[in-house]
């Protein structure tokens, strides 16, 4: 049995060595030949010096490199850290300095964007370089080393891993400002791979397309879930929603994971025909699909199995709608994957009744390990299950998610909505208090508030409300400016109102973001 992530491609290797594992911009690796790369690649994070369960982060595209690096350094035994390549370089140093990564991988024009905090990574101290040649001038304290010079180091050992020792950081926006990296064992992973495979029914004739980006959970898991399987994978950088079709049909996907937004821009497009006949199923994640594209992709994919799934970080995966459920009831996340269980609790910890709305609780080998370095947080989330077997005297460790939803006589879900403030958009969850950090750093503003307000196609879009500083004047397209420099695309404000100050409190003397939000809503809104 299968129970440390690298063991699901060496795995597969040993079964079909010559069967494609990943295709790249028209090239292929077979199982085997990617084997062979996570072994050089671990084999020379020993060369390095690298300790046991040190962090290694991973800042590039999707590629061969990125996925032999995450699962070289499971292998090796240290922590892989995927990092958005949406990501402006400030919020790429917050993730390098907070969990005190010691190797990075990227790009030479990546890491040109980089320079200036790379200064302020005190930990770091190897950069390997995916092509080019040798930089003129290497950062203090930091060897440079090539992608292709790996393959030189010798063949040395590996740090002792188990199942429970922690592979990878996820990062997600916290709620209360910078992004919180959530800690993921080759417990969770492997026991993600499995569950996820298993409902899909994945099998080694499959291709998934890896549309997503590979620092998202559910991006990474089309990765885990076909090497489970001994499938292929094909990588894609796309830049626009025809380019996903078109893989859809050069390269006979069988399975395609999207959010709500790509779905919606995809049903715009006409579908070949001959898609249906090769695409046998869709899954959904991110956010509710709405009604109407729900729709529009049964019609286009008569023979297509729909599945719409909800996860969270700090657990993988939480639910799926089983596709032959999905007209009986559009609406419902659906049930537990399998070994996991989901629970709907009140604030005192019972059990709701059946449609009384609680908080969703997760339990099972999927619930992460907690937050990097964040004890606080790590409490408020990570917490024991009350009402146990009272002669345990450990207890077991369930992830309240903070949504709130209920669940019918039936035992399904139903998604109600976030207890905190975080702004679920394309996919994405973002915190205000993230945007607003950014917004005060411009020098702009005196006082601003960002939060979520209803979109059709995005699930939520971010609002901005600020007041100019004192004697100062300020546009809107002035500030929108600095947003698009300092913002990835996805958290930069769609509405952008400036008003006089100040901007209204609530009893605790916080700026208002809920009275803001509601007095927009009753606005015209793009």
């Amino acid at each position: 049995m299968t129970v440390l992530l690298h063991d699901l491609i060496f795995k597969s290797a040993t079964n079909q060595p010559q069967a494609c594992a990943l295709r790249y911009d028209g090239a292929a690796l077979s199982y085997e030949t990617l084997a062979n790369a996570v072994q050089q690649f671990a084999s020379a994070m020993r060369a390095f010096g690298l300790g046991r369960g040190e962090r290694v982060g991973i800042y590039l595209e999707k590629r061969f490199e990125t996925v032999i690096a995450a699962f070289g350094t499971a292998a090796y035994g240290a922590v892989f850290v995927p990092i958005n390549p949406l990501l402006k370089p400030g919020q790429v140093g917050h993730i390098l300095r907070d969990c005190n990564v010691r190797l990075l991988v990227t790009s030479p024009e990546r890491l040109m964007l980089l320079r200036d905090e790379l200064t302020h990574c005190e930990d770091l101290r190897h950069l390997v370089l995916t092509d080019g040649p040798a930089l003129q001038e290497e950062p203090p304290k930091v060897a440079v080393h090539l992608w292709q010079t790996l393959r030189e180091a010798p063949a040395a050992p590996w740090h002792r891993v188990i199942d429970m020792d922690m592979v990878a950081i996820l990062y997600t926006s916290g709620s209360t400002g910078k992004p919180k990296g959530v800690v993921l064992s080759h417990r969770n992973m492997v026991a993600g791979a499995h569950s996820v495979a298993s409902y899909l029914e994945n099998h080694n004739e499959d291709v998934l397309l890896a549309a997503l980006p590979l620092s998202f959970d559910a991006g990474f898991s089309q990765l885990t879930t076909a090497f489970h399987v001994g499938a292929r994978v094909v990588l894609l950088n796309y830049l626009l929603p025809k380019d996903v079709l078109n893989a859809l049909v050069r390269e006979r996907v069988t399975g395609l994971t999207a959010v709500p937004p790509l779905w919606i821009q995809l049903t715009q497009l006409k579908w070949p025909t001959t898609v249906t006949e090769h695409l046998r199923y869709i899954a959904n994640t991110g956010g509710r699909m709405p009604r109407a594209t729900l729709l529009q992709l049964r019609a286009a994919l008569p023979k297509t199995k729909v599945f719409l799934m909800y996860g969270l970080t700090e657990a993988f995966r939480a639910t799926y709608l089983p596709p032959e459920e999905v007209e009986r009831r559009p609406d419902s996340i659906g049930k537990a994957i399998p070994n996991a269980e989901i629970l709907v609790l009140r604030e005192d910890g019972t059990p709701c009744g059946p449609n009384e709305p609680g908080e969703l609780v997760q339990r099972g080998a999927l619930v992460a390990m907690g937050y990097w370095n964040d004890p606080e947080r790590t409490a408020e989330r990570f917490r024991p299950l009350p009402g146990r077997v009272g002669g345990l005297v450990l207890p077991e460790i369930a992830v309240f998610s903070g949504d709130t939803v209920r669940m019918d006589e039936e035992g399904f879900l139903y998604f109600i909505g976030r207890r905190d403030e975080m702004i679920k958009t394309s996919g994405y969850r973002v915190s205000p208090t993230e945007v607003e950090e950014v917004v005060y750093s411009t020098q702009l503003v005196s006082e601003c508030a960002a939060f979520g307000v209803p979109h059709e196609t995005l699930g939520q879009s971010i609002a901005l409300v600020a007041t100019p500083r004192d004697g100062v004047p300020l546009s809107v397209e002035q500030l929108l400016t600095a947003c698009r420099e300092r913002l990835p695309s996805y958290m930069v404000p769609l509405h952008i109102e400036i008003r006089a100050g100040p901007l209204p409190r609530n009893p605790n003397g916080k700026i208002d973001r809920k009275a803001l939000a509601a007095q927009l809503q009753q606005e015209e809104m793009p």
